[in-house]
């Protein structure tokens, strides 16, 4: 049984959603990055979803897109990340998810990524525009290695391609909530338990939704439906608007405070002026 499918039938036990955080790999550098993923670990995230950083994040809004170019900036590449999660693995126990676009993977070469990915302790690997009728010898390589492939499904995803995710998929699904790029919202999409419901006819797996949660509330009405709750462009933005010797201790707090924690609060930091952003 792999960390992911471990971490899920834990969640089904108790009885809880789980969380599932995105951060920018190298955001805002490489150190405080994996300084960020400790904290996300210390503070109860169930699952790390470390995006892979890209000049042409075609799928994602504007928050993740400057996290993006912060994080190039600064130097991260695919390789870097993989090191920064080797770095990390020893000290962490939710499971990590790498996820990318996949030009960064073919330039480095499916093989040694998949074994670079292994060594570092990867558990899960989601392309976002690796299409499923081209998925078949990728997954075929991650479940070789010991790594759950991951896909995406959106609302307009055909019934006969939520089959197929649920194949080629191990982990967990990732259901998107709604069309369009990625971005926190002041409600959860009027479609998103429907789209759970249909992946639920097709498939055992965990499902995580995601694009537009950023509070507690929204996990909680998530949590109703699917496995778990992703939270992104909310927590980079809280991340970029932290003062630096801050950054940690808002990771953390906003973390505990979506996850209902007993006199948790949100960090000053939580939300920006209007609401942006997955």
């Amino acid at each position: 049984m792999s960390r992911l499918e471990r971490t899920f039938e834990t969640l089904r036990r108790r009885g809880r959603p789980g969380l599932v955080t995105f951060t920018t790999a190298g955001d805002p550098d490489l150190e405080r990055s994996a300084a960020i993923l400790r904290a996300l670990d210390r503070a109860g995230a169930d699952v790390l979803e470390v995006g892979v950083p890209f000049s042409d994040p075609l799928a994602d809004g504007p928050v993740i897109q400057r996290a993006s170019e912060r994080a190039l900036r600064a130097g991260a590449t695919l390789a870097r990340v993989l090191d920064l999660v080797a770095a990390v693995r020893p000290d962490i126990s939710a499971g990590i998810v790498l996820f990318s676009y996949a030009n960064p993977i073919v330039r480095m070469g499916t093989t040694p990524f998949v074994e670079r990915a292994a060594s570092a302790g990867v558990d899960g690997v989601l392309v976002l525009d690796l299409p499923i009728e081209e998925a078949d010898r990728f997954r075929d390589r991650t479940i070789e290695a010991g790594i759950d492939p991951i896909f995406l499904l959106s609302p307009t995803t055909t019934d006969a391609r939520i089959r197929r995710a649920a194949e080629l998929g191990r982990g967990f699904l990732y259901g998107i909530s709604r069309l369009g790029v990625t971005g926190a919202r002041d409600a959860i999409a009027t479609g998103a338990e429907a789209l759970v419901a249909r992946i639920r006819s097709a498939t055992d797996l965990p499902i995580a939704l995601g694009f537009g949660i950023s509070r507690p509330e929204h996990v909680a009405e998530v949590g109703r439906w699917a496995d778990a709750a992703v939270v992104g462009s909310a927590l980079i933005e809280v991340i970029a608007r932290a003062a630096p010797d801050r950054v940690l201790d808002d990771v953390e707090r906003y973390v505990r405070w979506l996850r209902g924690e007993s006199g948790a609060t949100a960090p000053s930091a939580t939300m920006p002026a209007t609401a942006g952003e997955r």
